[in-house]
C-alpha cells in the first residue's frame, strides 16, 4: 500500500498506465484526481453561500467565516475545495448565476488553466527561450563598487567583464545580467551619467562576443534605452514598471521583461516590512506590473515575473516566498527567483556573502521544485550542478 500525495498530472497518467487503465478511462479519471484550494478574497455572503451549496453537491465544499452562516458579516473570505473536474462544472453551474457569479466562473476557469501551465517561450528577439523544460539561470555581472556580495567590478578594465561573462557561460548560464548600481539595502542612488559610463561599454563588448541573451539591470529608462541600443534584449526592472516611461521602452524596442516586487526603494525598502498577507501583497502587485506592462503594449511572451527576495522582507519572509513560490503560477507567467548569497541565508548559516555558496544552491533547488523557471545568480557553475540533479529528480 502507498499514499500518494501532491502528484503531477504526467505522474498520474503514468500510475494509471501501470496499472493497465483504458486509455479514455485516463482522460475522464485524470480531472478527477488533480485536487486544488483555491482562496477568494472579500466575497458577498449571497455569493459565497452559493458558492458552498453549488460546490457541496459537486462533492466539493467552500471554507466561509461563520459570521457569514449567522449573517453576522456581510462579506467573508472563501477556500474552495475540490478536483479540476469539479471546478469545471462549478464553472458550467454558474454561468447563469447572478451576483457576479458568472464572471467569477470564469475567472476560476482562466486562472486554473494559467495554474497548470509549465511551458514558457520567451521571446526576446533573435533568441528564444524555452523555459519549463529545465530550470534556466540569470547570470550576475555586478558593474559596481558597493555590491553587497563583495563581486562588484566596476574599477576593472571591461576586458574582465568580458572574461567573467565568458565564464558564466561556459559555467551553464543562460542569460547574463549586468548592473551598474546596487540595490542592497541602504544603497544610495549612482546617478544617470555614471551608470551608463559602468554598463554601456560592457554590455556593447558583450553582445559581440558572448552568444546567450544580455539582461539591464536598471529602473532607469534611459539606461535601459541604451543599453538595448546596444545590444541587450531584457529590462531586469526591480521597481516593476513604476516609471511608466520604461514601459514605453520595452515596447517600443520589443525587450523582453522582468518585473520585481519591492516596496519603496533600496535605501527605505527594510523599513515598510510589515505585509497584512505577504503572498496576497506580492501577487497583487505583481498581476498591477503586468497590467501596466501591457497596457504600454508588451506581450505576454516577453514577461517574466520575480517575487523580489532579500527586497523589502525579513528572513521569515523570504522563506514564506520560497515554501510559497507556486502561488505565483496563478499570474500565467515565468517565474524568476534570486536568492544568491541573500542576507536570509547568511542569517541561517551565520556566514558572509562569501560563504553562503551551498546555501544558495539550497535555496535554488527548492525554488525550482516549487515552480521557478528561473534562478539570478552570482556562483553559476555550483548552482548548475546542483539544479542539474534537482531537475532530473522533479522531471523523473
Amino acid at each position: 500500500m502507498r499514499i500518494l500525495q501532491s502528484v503531477r498530472p504526467g505522474n498520474l497518467r503514468k500510475l494509471m498506465q501501470e496499472i493497465r487503465v483504458d486509455s479514455y478511462g485516463i482522460g475522464i479519471m485524470l480531472a478527477k484526481a488533480e485536487h486544488y484550494l483555491i482562496r477568494l478574497n472579500i466575497v458577498s455572503n449571497i455569493s459565497a453561500n452559493i458558492l458552498k451549496q453549488e460546490m457541496l453537491s459537486l462533492g466539493g465544499d467552500v471554507a466561509v467565516a461563520r459570521g457569514a452562516l449567522t449573517g453576522s458579516v456581510n462579506k467573508t473570505d472563501c477556500l474552495l475545495m475540490g478536483t479540476l473536474a469539479q471546478f469545471s462544472r462549478l464553472n458550467q453551474k454558474l454561468k447563469n448565476q447572478p451576483f457576479g457569479l458568472s464572471r467569477l466562473g470564469q475567472d476560476l476557469s482562466g486562472s486554473l488553466i494559467k495554474f497548470r501551465k509549465q511551458n514558457f517561450t520567451l521571446d526576446l528577439g533573435k533568441y528564444k527561450l524555452n523555459l519549463g523544460t529545465r530550470t534556466n539561470i540569470m547570470g550576475i555581472l555586478n558593474i559596481t563598487s558597493d555590491s553587497f556580495s563583495g563581486d562588484g567590478i566596476s574599477h576593472l578594465p571591461v576586458e574582465e567583464a568580458l572574461e567573467r561573462a565568458e565564464q558564466m557561460v561556459r559555467d551553464g548560464a543562460d542569460i547574463i545580467d549586468v548592473g551598474g548600481e546596487s540595490s542592497r539595502p541602504g544603497a544610495k542612488p549612482v546617478l544617470l551619467k555614471e551608470e551608463l559610463k559602468r554598463v554601456i561599454p560592457v554590455i556593447r563588448l558583450l553582445a559581440k562576443k558572448i552568444k546567450v541573451p544580455i539582461s539591464i539591470d536598471t529602473y532607469k529608462p534611459q539606461v535601459a534605452e541604451k543599453a538595448i541600443d546596444c545590444g541587450a534584449v531584457i529590462v531586469n526592472d526591480i521597481t516593476g514598471l513604476r516609471n511608466t516611461e520604461m514601459g514605453k521602452v520595452v515596447s517600443r524596442k520589443k525587450a523582453g521583461l522582468v518585473l520585481m516586487h519591492m516596496r519603496g526603494n533600496p535605501r527605505t525598502m527594510q523599513k515598510n516590512i510589515m505585509y497584512i498577507s505577504l503572498m496576497d501583497e506580492v501577487i497583487s502587485y505583481l498581476e498591477a506590473g503586468i497590467t501596466k506592462a501591457y497596457e504600454a503594449g508588451i506581450s505576454a511572451d516577453r514577461i517574466i515575473i520575480d517575487p523580489g527576495l532579500g527586497f523589502g522582507k525579513t528572513k521569515e519572509q523570504n522563506l514564506e516566498i520560497l515554501n510559497n513560490l507556486k502561488d505565483l503560477k496563478i499570474l500565467g507567467r515565468p517565474i524568476l527567483a534570486g536568492p544568491s548569497r541573500k542576507s536570509f541565508i547568511g542569517k541561517i548559516l551565520n556566514a558572509g556573502p562569501g560563504e553562503r555558496i551551498f546555501g544558495t544552491a539550497a535555496a535554488c533547488v527548492l525554488a525550482a521544485k516549487n515552480g521557478a523557471n528561473m534562478v539570478r545568480v552570482h556562483d553559476v557553475a555550483a548552482v548548475k550542478d546542483a539544479l542539474t540533479v534537482g531537475d532530473s529528480i522533479n522531471k523523473s
